[in-house]
C-alpha cells in the first residue's frame, strides 16, 4: 500500500511537467499534423528542424539576442529546413520521403556546424528564458507552475487561433484542397507545388518554435533531441484524432482537430508516465512510442472492419429470417 501511495505522489508531482512537455510538443504535433493530415505528405524533416530550432535559440540567447527574437529566428530557422525539403521534392522530383531524410540528415551536420558540439546547455539562472522546467518540478510554489504551465498553454492557443485563421483563408483552402485531391486540385488551377512548398515551411517553422521552447524548458539543446520526434509526433496526431472523432464524431471540426492534436501529446506523454512508474524502463521509451503509434493507427482499420462485419451479420440474419419466413409460409 505504501508503494501505491509513493508512486501516486510521484505521479500527482511530475504531473504538471507532463502537461508542459505535452504542451510544447504539442506545437511539433500541429506540425506534423498540417503534413500528414492536411497536405497527406509524410515528412520527416522534423527530426532534424526540432534539434535546429533548439539550437538557433540557444546560441542567440547565451550571445545576447533577446528571447523573443532568438524564439521567431529558430522558428525562421526550421521554415529554412522545411523549404530545402520542398525544393527536394517538387523542384528535383526526389520523392517526399526521401526529401526528409535527406535534411534531416543534413541539418545534424549543420546543428554541429553552429554550435561546434553537440550540446548546448542553456541556465535560466542566467537568462531570461519564458520557461523552465524548474517551476514545475515537486516543492515550488503554486503560482510558478501555473505560470510556466500557462506560458506553454499560451504559445498553444495563439498558434492555434492564427492557423485557424489561415487555413479559413481562399490561399489555406487551396492547401486543403491540394491535399485532398492534388490532381483536381491542379485542374481548379490551384498551383500545387507553390501550396506544397508554403505547408512544408510552415510545418518546419513550428517544429523549430517547438525546439527553441524546449530546450529552454529542459535547459540544453542536442543534437540527437529530435531522434524519434516524428513518431512522437505522430502518436500526438494518432490519438487526438481518435479520441476526437470519438467524442464528436461529424461534428470534429478543423480546430477540434488541432486542439485534439495538442492533447494527444499531452497524454501520450500522461500514459508514458504511468508506464515508467509500473516498471517499464526509460530505455524501452522508444519501444512504446511505437507501439502506441501503431495502436491507435490500427484503431480506424478495425472500427471499419467491425462496422462491415457486423453489416454483413445483419444481413445474413435477415436472409435467414427470410427464408424461414417463407418456409413456413409455405407449410
Amino acid at each position: 500500500m505504501e508503494v501505491l501511495l509513493n508512486k501516486i505522489t510521484t505521479f500527482g508531482n511530475a504531473l504538471p511537467g507532463d502537461i508542459t512537455q505535452g504542451l510544447i510538443w504539442g506545437i511539433l504535433a500541429i506540425g506534423v499534423f498540417i503534413t500528414y493530415k492536411i497536405l497527406d505528405f509524410a515528412d520527416l524533416t522534423v527530426d532534424g528542424s526540432l534539434g535546429l530550432g533548439g539550437v538557433v535559440a540557444v546560441v542567440l540567447i547565451t550571445n545576447g539576442v533577446p528571447v523573443p527574437l532568438a524564439i521567431f529566428i529558430a522558428f525562421l530557422a526550421g521554415c529554412c529546413a522545411g523549404l530545402a525539403t520542398a525544393i527536394f521534392n517538387t523542384v528535383l522530383g526526389i520523392p517526399g520521403i526521401l526529401a526528409g531524410i535527406l535534411t534531416q540528415l543534413a541539418l545534424y551536420s549543420i546543428y554541429l556546424d553552429i554550435n561546434g558540439k553537440a550540446n548546448a546547455p542553456i541556465s535560466v539562472d542566467k537568462y531570461p528564458l519564458v520557461i523552465s522546467s524548474r517551476y514545475v518540478t515537486a516543492g515550488n510554489d503554486i503560482a510558478d507552475i501555473i505560470r510556466t504551465v500557462g506560458v506553454a498553454l499560451a504559445f498553444v492557443a495563439v498558434i492555434i487561433a492564427v492557423l485557424y485563421w489561415f487555413f479559413g483563408t481562399e490561399y489555406g483552402m487551396s492547401i486543403r484542397a491540394t491535399g485532398c485531391n492534388s490532381a483536381m486540385s491542379k485542374a481548379e488551377g490551384i498551383n500545387t507545388k507553390a501550396t506544397t512548398i508554403v505547408t512544408l515551411v510552415l510545418s518546419n517553422g513550428l517544429v523549430g518554435l517547438s525546439g527553441a521552447i524546449l530546450a529552454q524548458y529542459q535547459g540544453f539543446a542536442d543534437v540527437n533531441m529530435g531522434r524519434g520526434a516524428i513518431v512522437i509526433g505522430l502518436a500526438a496526431v494518432i490519438i487526438g484524432m481518435v479520441l476526437g472523432e470519438v467524442i464528436f464524431k461529424k461534428h470534429f471540426n478543423f480546430v477540434a482537430k488541432l486542439a485534439f492534436t495538442v492533447m494527444g501529446a499531452v497524454i501520450y506523454f500522461i500514459v508514458l508516465r504511468v508506464v515508467i512508474l509500473i516498471g517499464l524502463s526509460t530505455d524501452n521509451t522508444k519501444l512504446f512510442s511505437a507501439l502506441i503509434v501503431a495502436v491507435f493507427l490500427a484503431v480506424p482499420y478495425l472500427r471499419s472492419q467491425y462496422a462491415v462485419s457486423f453489416v454483413r451479420a445483419g444481413k445474413k440474419s435477415a436472409e435467414y429470417l427470410a427464408r424461414s419466413g417463407a418456409g413456413k409460409g409455405d407449410n
